[in-house]
């Protein structure tokens, strides 16, 4: 009896410590959850720009140029952090900041930063890079090392002065960007800033920066803010950084012009509003200018040996900015020659705060010479220049899917290797250990030797991604589960080594019959895998009366798991994917997808593919990452919802796959992609105001279907332009149910302090307290229409600041001008009424208090009334007659 009392005061006391520790896991779980979205909220201030402090240990706010700066923890794995020697001063420095921490790689030859900019591939990125040295080591030691871009070299870095620093311009080929430091002598190498701006499409381009074969751009020395420098640096900082550049570009004073005749200008009072061209200069760059004396002297210029390295054939590109300040008496003009290395360009005419910018392409040195023309009432100007080389010889990385499969493989078995860093294939010298690839233009993994690697759980699906491989070993890790099939379908695999892991279950019958042909298999030392013939299951006796105290043990244990999963990923209950809906395997998967062959979207779940049933309908497949933690969640609530919601204006599941680690949803094709491509400026196939009006009401009925026509009412949570999708006939349909949620009834809300929704659609009264419910949806539906009546993006960078499109509605709205409220593409093709109708709906949607906004059935009736409104009886279509109510509704 005592024993058995002790128990249960042992059970009690258990229970109570692990029930006390609940409000810490809870308060841990929601500061890593704060923390995220204050990550956001701070990126958002300068999108496109991401600003890493190396060696820092506190992300933090510069004051002088008004940037958010990280530490670099989540953007390299390697390294130690350092400060300068207290004896070295750089706070003479504008950005000294920066210069006074550094991450030296003294281990492994190559160590990598990974960028992974939101803009994605195919945009084109300034990258600049600051070193110091400042005696860190006491060995007064100048580092001296390579600094490359993915795969090719950037440029030799020698730290010999107080710092320096580099900068290229490159149009990424794929969404992640390696730059990579490379020892290459006994000096370590250490780096103190990295950052990365998005620069605008049309600006840096020539013909050597086409899209279909873009060559990065290095800048060779000089950026020069040209005029005054006195005036703008008063405490002669050659180097300077300004607030209103929108790329936050470094700019160069120089004072040896003066040596060459050439007279500053400074217009300092001149307002110059925002008419700065693509380049976006910055007000001073364009307010200072150098000119000559008179219409017969030149401004000259000649970068010889002291400043470029004449190591033919190296290509050259130059920028001349130039903005006229000055307001010459009327019919005066100022017209000038530039002649960039004896070859001169046609006359130029300045015009009156128009800025312009002229891009050159030479060879060799760089000599440049700005006249005036015969004709011109003014001496020749020049308000600031760029030069950079060309970097002409380049290497193709390793073929997209084999990077992101190995990096998946790296990421899920937590792989620890040195020297896996960067492009997995090249340049060869640096290839990862384990890896041999093709020689291959763009090379392909061909055989992956991972024995003895720590490697645990079951076999990850991303292996099956890497087509091209013919040897793979996985021999002598702690692998366990089922031995998978995809492994019988790489095509060109002649050798698997799996021996010595914990794997189980019968081996699949297609890679049986692989191996009796072209499969050399292994698979020995696997106590419970299944050789030959049926495999039954272990029977275990599980004891049925265990001491009090062990009882007490296994609950505390089992509390505690709880407690702590509770804020993890909730795993997959297959039970719940079980229903009509055909039920797909992966192999099938495969087949419809062409062996994922075409890409057609991305998000937190993973990636989704064009796929062709074999009846030769047309699907998109979503397919889980198996690196998806908050994709997990929103695949599981879209697979419940998409499962028991059924409306002609909601995306509509046709099936799933649930094939151990692969998840994937079927779902219609949707051909005319979604609305935000549809409303963007680079669109050129402008949507006319019929369009969007049917647009609205298909949303809106999809909707108020999820709020009023559902058994359980269901809030979407993640409203937006690119969850509208378009099918091949224009008729909109709601998609991306990942954040829906249920209610029971109208008054029923969720509390939460999780991230939901996107920003600009996001209902502020969610953003204060973090309750959402019906008219969260109505808020962020308000948004959308205010995108289809304007055309304009619900968030808009405006002045190096995020514009939210109702500040700028607002005060239009107020003063009753519809004509300056909807799309000027449209040209005036709209009625009035409609229009007018149309915004009142948005606004009151949008209305700051939940309360005052209408029901979605409300919405419904109103748009329907703006359609009404807009036909003719002569020219009502047959489409325009359902939705407005004036006939029955036909099947679609």
């Amino acid at each position: 009896m005592e024993r058995e009392s002790s128990g249960i005061v042992s059970l009690m006391l258990n229970m109570c410590l692990w029930l006390a520790l609940v409000p810490f896991f809870i308060t841990q779980a929601n500061s890593a959850q704060d923390k995220s979205v204050a990550r956001e909220v701070l990126a958002d201030n300068n999108p496109g720009f991401i600003s890493i402090d190396c060696g820092s240990n506190i992300d933090y706010f510069d004051n002088d140029t008004g940037i958010w700066y990280q530490t670099d923890q989540e953007f390299v794995k390697t390294g130690t952090n350092h400060l300068v020697s207290s004896t070295v001063n750089l706070n003479y420095v504008y950005f000294a900041r920066r210069l006074n921490t550094l991450r030296c790689f003294p281990e492994g030859e190559r160590n990598c930063y990974k960028l992974e900019p939101k803009q994605g591939k195919n945009n084109r990125y300034l990258i600049r890079a600051f070193f110091s040295y400042g005696n860190y080591d006491g060995k007064n030691e100048n580092p001296v090392f390579e600094l490359h871009l993915g795969v090719n070299f950037w440029r030799k870095v020698n730290v010999s002065a107080y710092f320096t620093f580099d900068e290229v311009i490159l149009t990424s080929s794929s969404d992640t960007i390696d730059v990579c430091l490379v020892k290459t002598g006994p000096t370590i190498p250490c780096i103190s800033s990295l950052e990365l701006r998005v620069l605008n499409s049309s600006s840096y381009q020539n013909q050597i920066m086409s899209v279909s074969d873009p060559q990065p751009l290095l800048l060779y020395q000089v950026r020069t803010d040209v005029g005054s420098p006195q005036l703008q640096s008063p405490d002669n900082v050659e180097f300077f950084r300004y607030k209103d550049d929108a790329y936050d570009r470094v700019w160069r004073f120089d004072s040896k012009y003066n040596e060459n005749g050439w007279y500053d200008l400074y217009y300092n009072d001149v307002d110059i509003g925002t008419n700065n061209g693509a380049y976006k200069l910055p007000a001073q760059v364009l307010r200072s200018a150098a000119r000559s004396w008179n219409v017969s002297y030149s401004l000259e210029f000649n970068y010889n040996d002291e400043f470029l390295d004449l190591d033919w054939p190296y290509q050259y590109y130059v920028c001349f900015h130039f903005a006229e300040m000055e307001q010459l008496p009327h019919g005066k003009k100022r017209i000038i020659n530039i002649t960039l290395n004896s070859k001169t360009s046609q006359p130029l005419v300045l015009e009156y705060l128009k800025p312009v910018t002229l891009e050159y392409v030479t060879q060799g040195d760089v000599r440049f010479t700005i006249s005036a023309t015969p004709q011109s009432d003014a001496p020749p100007i020049l308000n600031a220049y760029e030069i950079y080389k060309v970097i002409t010889q380049l290497d193709s990385p390793t073929q997209a899917t084999d990077v992101g499969a190995i990096q998946d493989i790296k990421n899920a078995y937590q792989i620890t290797r040195l020297n896996w860093q960067g492009d997995p294939c090249l340049p060869k010298q640096y290839a990862w250990e384990g890896l041999i690839c093709s020689s291959d233009t763009n090379p392909r993994i061909i055989s992956l030797n991972l024995s003895s690697s720590k490697l645990t759980g079951e076999i990850n699906t991303s292996f099956s991604y890497l087509t091209e491989l013919e040897f793979l070993n996985l021999s002598h890790n702690e692998l366990e589960g089922p031995l998978p099939e995809f492994l019988a379908e790489l095509p060109k695999l002649k050798v698997l080594t799996l021996t010595g892991n914990k794997l189980s279950g019968p081996i699949p019958k297609a890679l049986k019959d692989k191996a009796d042909k072209a499969l050399q298999l292994s698979v020995a030392d696997n106590l419970d895998l299944c050789m030959t013939g049926s495999c039954k299951k272990k029977n275990f006796v599980v004891p049925l009366i265990a001491s009090l105290a062990a009882l007490s043990v296994t609950l505390s244990i089992s509390l505690g798991f709880w407690i702590f999963r509770r804020f993890k990923v909730v795993h997959s209950d297959t039970s719940s994917l079980k229903s009509k809906h055909r039920a797909f395997t992966y192999a099938e998967i495969v087949k419809i997808t062409d062996n994922f062959k075409t890409t057609i979207g991305e998000g937190g779940f993973g990636k989704v593919h064009f796929g062709i049933l074999q009846d030769h309908t047309n699907v998109a497949v979503k397919v889980l990452s198996p690196l998806s933690m908050q994709g997990y969640k929103e695949f599981r609530s879209e697979v419940q919802h998409l499962m028991t919601v059924h409306h002609r204006n909601l995306v509509s599941l046709i099936g799933y796959c649930d094939e151990g680690e692969i998840k994937a949803l079927i779902y219609e094709y949707m051909a005319n992609g979604n609305l935000q491509k549809h409303l963007s400026v680079e669109n050129p196939d402008v949507l006319n105001w019929t369009e969007r009006l049917d647009i609205a009401v298909d949303a809106a009925q999809g909707l108020d279907y999820l709020h009023n026509g559902c058994k359980q009412p269901l809030i979407h949570r993640d409203l937006k332009t690119s969850n509208i999708l378009l099918d091949q006939n224009m008729h909109a349909k709601i998609a991306d149910f990942g954040l829906c949620r249920a209610f029971g009834n109208d008054t029923d809300s969720h509390i939460s302090t999780r991230p939901a929704g996107t920003l600009g659609y996001v209902d502020p009264q969610f953003q204060r307290i973090g309750n959402s419910n019906k008219k969260s949806d109505i808020y962020s539906f308000g948004i959308i229409l205010l995108e289809l009546v304007t055309g304009q993006k619900a968030l808009a960078r405006v002045h190096g600041k995020n514009i939210h499109i109702l500040h700028w509605i607002v005060p239009i709205v107020e003063r009753g001008d519809i004509q300056s409220i909807v799309d000027p593409r449209l040209q005036g093709e709209f009625k009035v009424s409609s229009a007018w109708k149309f915004v009142e709906i948005a606004m009151l949607c949008t209305s700051p208090t939940a309360a005052e906004r209408p029901d979605m059935s409300k919405v419904l009736v109103e748009l329907k009334e703006c359609l009404y409104l807009e036909m003719t009886v002569e020219g009502i279509s047959e489409r325009a007659r359902t939705v407005s109510g004036l006939t029955s509704p036909s099947v679609r």
